[in-house]
């Protein structure tokens, strides 16, 4: 088991004359959200054109981009990648990978993150006769998980931002910014990886938009300049934004006369001019600032499982439950993946999944392509016979009166609140205590928790309007299956409509399923959480809880919990909200105490739910809720659906033996 001590990065690297590293990585992207296919020459000619010729002159730079966008270019202007591979071979430009496709790693199985890299890797072979040793972290969210993948993959280190990870270690020197690290994965083993700087490379694009002057953009380098040897990151984003206007936002500053690639060109031009600078690739930064007796970082922390690049609003939310219908999206992309898991690695639909899986279909997506792309989504699931089942129907079993229902199997008991739209009231595993349920008002001597806290509960929160729960009258039905399991059943009415709400208690495992369906005519803007599973604070030894999960790795990533405060549901601004989250890309996530313990698996092929956790103790009481997100809010919220009807989600409870190792 990997410990969760966070260890101090070395700042000294090895002597050596005092010089600023400067590198620059420009990424390269034709599946760019708001960019229409059309669009796609016109970018090449007005953004990467320019790039090269500023390689050529100024160089050497890096330039990443995905194998996707390399096939594109290779379409409609192969001397564009001619030029490309002469800049390469003459040390001009150091290619960076990232994968096929970008897609967010800890939100996708591992065998897809492994897929994504290895056809990416095929790509870059064919088209630039290069295998790269860099990579970029897609939308640098980065999870202990991946290591592994990049690794096996071929890479020796990572690109990846500094400032978020750094936000989560205030124990980290600020002097680390400027030195590599190794970054330790789940399994254990690390890769090098050098930081990416945010206000670095906002500061090259505010000069190339003319909000800044030269001279303000050179005195903020020069004030990274040290004694030490260091590396910096000039610029780590997209090349579309130069002399041409994406069209994501409304805040977007026209194009003036003056070539706005100049200006990149001119920056350059003073920065390998400049005493103390010298312009390097990531590779030889690395090498000239590497302390090779680092020991390994963990960038991962259990109050930010997966840190994200730039501003705080670009969490894993982002492409998991936001965009125009993210959760359905993902859940067919899931069920495409169950489909072919077992094909053969050369099998196209790899590729194609991979394709399906990207990003920028979960973010500034504009209609046409968004209508494209649900065709093409829907058409792949046709072919593979995946399109998700019907809801259950409804049980013709005892109608339920009393407010109150027990139920009680050979694997498990508990106690439901039809009053409260059956919320469990407490669960217990074989002949266990009861280890989850509810709090009631007042339990805990803390204005900021004195409320009801409930277990399998739903609540929907919409900016400006009153909160839609569950937790109302059920109007509920008892039977038992062809198995042998109880199964109860309850309708809940909101102000949206309709939600049915199915229970199954195995009979001979200590495993309680939940089959949610909304019968609601809009899909709102929203927060919509469910589950809520609480643990009872008496049932668990504190200082020995953790959460293990999958983040689009092989091997399971473990957060010890003692002392640490976490919310991963605390909105970052009106606009945002939830701060973290953590993607159980194997469908499960565990709390254990190393005794006892309570594990929650979701169908990720009916809806791929997002994992938060709130934990933290008020007087030496434990407070830990682990919610299951259907739904978030941020600028990508535009709901529209992929199908039509319905919305379902299924999750279960279970009891978790000790799991060692």
């Amino acid at each position: 088991m990997i410990a969760q001590a966070r260890q101090q990065p070395v700042l000294k690297p090895a002597a050596d004359a005092a010089t600023l590293n400067l590198f620059a990585m420009f990424h390269l992207n034709l599946a760019f959200s708001s960019i229409e296919e059309f669009e796609r020459s016109a970018v090449i000619e007005r953004c990467y054109w320019p790039l090269l010729a500023v390689a050529a002159a100024y160089g050497p730079i890096s330039i990443e981009a995905t194998g996707y966008t390399l096939e594109e270019i290779e379409a409609r202007d192969p001397k564009w990648l001619v030029q490309l591979r002469d800049l390469i071979a003459g040390g001009k430009v150091e290619f960076i990978g990232s994968g096929y496709a970008q897609l967010i790693g800890p939100l996708v199985p591992a065998k897809v993150v492994a897929s994504n890299l290895r056809i990416g890797n095929e790509v870059y072979q064919r088209i630039l006769k290069v295998r790269p040793s860099f990579a970029l972290v897609n939308e640098q969210a980065y999870s202990a998980g991946l290591v592994g993948h990049y690794l096996d993959a071929g890479y020796r280190a990572l690109l990846m931002d500094w400032d978020n990870p750094a936000a989560h270690h205030p124990e980290w020197p600020a002097d680390a910014r400027y030195l590599p690290q190794a970054a330790l994965g789940a399994d254990g083993r690390a890769i090098d990886l050098l930081w990416t700087n945010t206000v670095a490379f906002q500061k090259l694009q505010r000069y190339a938009h003319g909000d800044i002057e030269l001279d303000d953009y050179l005195g903020f380098i020069g004030t990274h300049i040290s004694e030490q040897q260091r590396a910096l990151c000039v610029y780590a984003s997209d090349a579309e934004i130069f002399d041409y206007r994406p069209g994501r936002y409304r805040t977007e500053e026209a194009i003036s006369g003056e070539s706005e690639w100049q200006r990149v060109a001119g920056a350059f031009a003073e920065l390998r001019n400049t005493q103390g600078i010298r312009l390097a690739t990531p590779s030889a930064a690395l090498e000239r600032t590497k302390v090779p007796t680092a020991k390994p970082v963990r960038l991962e922390t259990s109050a930010c499982p997966v840190p994200v690049k730039k501003q705080r609003k670009y969490n894993l939310t982002r492409w998991a439950v936001t965009g125009r219908d993210d959760i359905a999206i993902n859940a067919a992309c899931q069920r495409i993946y169950a489909a072919i898991a077992n094909a053969k690695p050369r099998d196209p639909a790899w590729m194609e999944l991979c394709h399906l899986w990207a990003s920028d279909f979960r973010t500034h997506i504009t209609e046409t392509r968004w209508k494209a792309y649900c065709t093409a989504l829907h058409r792949m699931e046709t072919r593979l016979s995946t399109l998700p089942p019907s809801p259950p129907a409804p049980i013709q079993g005892t109608q339920v009166k009393d407010r109150f229902i027990s139920v009680a199997t050979d694997g498990l008991s508990a106690r439901l609140d039809r009053r409260r739209g059956l919320a469990v009231k407490w669960l217990a595993f074989g002949d266990d205590v009861p280890c989850i349920g509810g709090l009631p008002h007042g339990h805990f001597d803390d204005i900021a928790l004195q409320a009801d806290w409930y277990t399998g509960d739903c609540v929907l929160e919409q900016p400006g309007e009153p909160k839609i729960t569950d937790l109302e009258w059920a109007d509920t039905r008892i039977d038992r299956d062809a198995l042998g399991h109880t199964v109860v059943q309850g309708r809940i009415d909101t102000p949206l409509g309709p939600i049915d709400k199915l229970l199954r208690f195995h009979c001979d495992a200590p495993r309680l399923d939940f089959d949610l369906t909304f019968h609601w005519s809009v899909w709102p803007k929203g927060s919509l959480r469910l589950g809520h599973v609480t643990l009872l604070p008496d049932a668990f030894d504190a200082r020995r809880l953790m959460l293990t999960t999958h983040n689009g790795g092989l091997s399971p990533e473990r957060f010890a919990l003692d002392g640490e405060t976490v919310d991963h549901g605390a909105p970052v601004s009106f606009l945002v909200s939830a701060s973290c989250g953590f993607g159980m890309t194997e469908g499960w996530a565990e709390l254990s105490d190393g005794t006892r313990g309570v594990r929650v698996e979701v169908d990720r092929e009916t809806a791929p739910l997002l994992g938060l956790l709130t934990h933290r103790e008020v007087k030496g009481r434990l407070f830990c809720q682990l919610m299951l997100s259907m739904l978030e809010l941020d600028d990508t919220s535009r709901p529209t659906p992929y199908l039509m009807g319905p919305r379902r989600a299924r999750f279960s409870i279970l009891g978790a033996s000790f799991r060692k190792g």
